[in-house]
């Protein structure tokens, strides 16, 4: 889990993330879509490859890359015992939105 925190904390490696949650993508796709050039693409891809967040499908010439969600599974098992403090507080919010909302 501690590689996939250390790929996860480069921003541009969770816009590939991000853009891969659509749909699969070619790399000149990707490098469009971020403004970096197709080897700057093609390093953090193998990165996101390496720590198994990104799988690579060949089609003739053509590689397309799509989101393998399955380490963040395990990010998302770790923070299980936090999100108690994110649900107080949100319900907290929701509290207060509703006292301060006129009534129908």
């Amino acid at each position: 889990m501690g590689v996939t925190f250390e790929v996860l904390a480069e921003p541009t490696r969770r816009r590939i993330l991000d853009l891969l949650r659509d749909r699969p993508r070619l790399v000149g796709e990707l490098s469009a879509e971020l403004g970096l050039s197709q080897p700057g693409t093609s390093k953090h891809l193998r990165v996101l490859r390496d720590a198994g967040l990104v799988k690579v499908r060949a089609e003739a010439q053509r590689r397309w890359y799509e989101l393998d969600p399955a380490p963040l599974a395990e990010v998302d098992e770790w923070l299980a015992p936090y999100r108690w403090m994110w649900a107080d507080r949100l319900d907290a919010l929701e509290r207060h939105l509703d006292a301060d909302s006129p009534e129908e």
